[in-house]
């Protein structure tokens, strides 16, 4: 079933859960995705990023939408970090129900200016948009560390919303992109995202999902986060199999052999996403 972002998490802020936005970079992460989904009765989100996207080509989508359309759970198609109006609009027209415009590095101002253009669009077509406020950091890894992060401030947050009309946020609270070192241990800013679910009505996002402390992930759901984006840790589970299968069996070519474990790992790390989110079973709420 196929739902837009904002009739996706309406529900799950109203019912203090989040639904996790995977990346899918290749069919079989897709299969993956919507196959645990199922098994769970789980909502879920199939989140492409401009670069996936421009690897995978449009084509692609054909079967994302035709996987979404026929799943027995909610599914939403979301573009991620979109950079500019081409993205938006490509993602529009292959179908997506939910894009995300990133103009979070930009001034303050042209961040309100471009966002609200989007929606203007997007909200004519029945597309939820999602912005950025702040900006999510990446891993320093000389100084093991996040580098880059700015905190997203609630009075900012309060009148950017206003003024552009989005579906939802996406909040800087102390996460990054990508993997953490095994020796760094990332630490969210709780009473900040408190702050902002106390100022504002609209539901929050998680980006740097993969990495974090279950027990504050988990904690940041009840603070007001409905959607936790999710990248890494699933790629990895699954290429680290990959990479297992072909030390063991070097010889082999076929990819409904190769890739059928790789498939089962990144399973693994999908059902404990949905179980830390409270997502399990709550496609049973729509």
């Amino acid at each position: 079933m196929l739902y837009t972002m904002n009739d996706l998490l309406c529900v799950a802020k109203k019912n203090q859960f989040a639904v996790p936005a995977f990346n899918i970079g290749s069919f079989e992460i897709l299969r993956s995705v919507i196959d645990a989904a199922t098994e769970t009765n789980s909502p879920v989100i199939l989140e492409i990023h401009p670069d996936e996207i421009a690897y995978l080509t449009d084509v692609f989508i054909e079967s994302v939408k035709q996987a979404a359309y026929e799943a027995p759970i909610p599914v939403v198609i979301h573009l991620d970090h979109g950079a500019d109006l081409y993205d938006v609009l490509r993602a529009i027209r292959n179908g997506y129900t939910s894009v995300m415009i990133d103009s979070s590095k930009n001034a303050y101002q042209e961040n309100i200016e471009v966002t609200k253009k989007v929606v203007e669009i997007a909200h004519a077509l029945n597309v939820s948009v999602e912005a950025e406020l702040g900006t999510i950091g990446a891993m320093n890894y000389a100084d093991e560390g996040v580098d880059n992060v700015t905190y997203t401030d609630p009075d900012q947050a309060q009148d950017f919303v206003q003024k552009t009309g989005i579906d939802t946020l996406a909040i800087a609270i102390g996460t990054a992109h990508g993997l953490y070192p095994k020796n760094f241990t990332p630490k969210l800013n709780l009473p900040l995202l408190a702050e902002l679910n106390k100022r504002l009505d609209i539901p929050l996002v998680l980006h740097g999902g993969s990495g974090n402390p279950d027990d504050e992930v988990t904690k940041s759901v009840s603070l007001g986060i409905c959607k936790v984006n999710i990248s890494s840790d699933v790629k990895s589970a699954f290429f680290t199999e990959c990479q297992r299968f072909f030390r063991e069996n070097p010889d082999q070519y076929e990819p409904n052999m190769i890739f059928s474990s790789c498939i089962q790992e990144a399973k693994k790390v999908i059902h404990h996403k949905f179980d830390i989110l409270n997502t399990l079973g709550k496609a049973s709420l729509y």
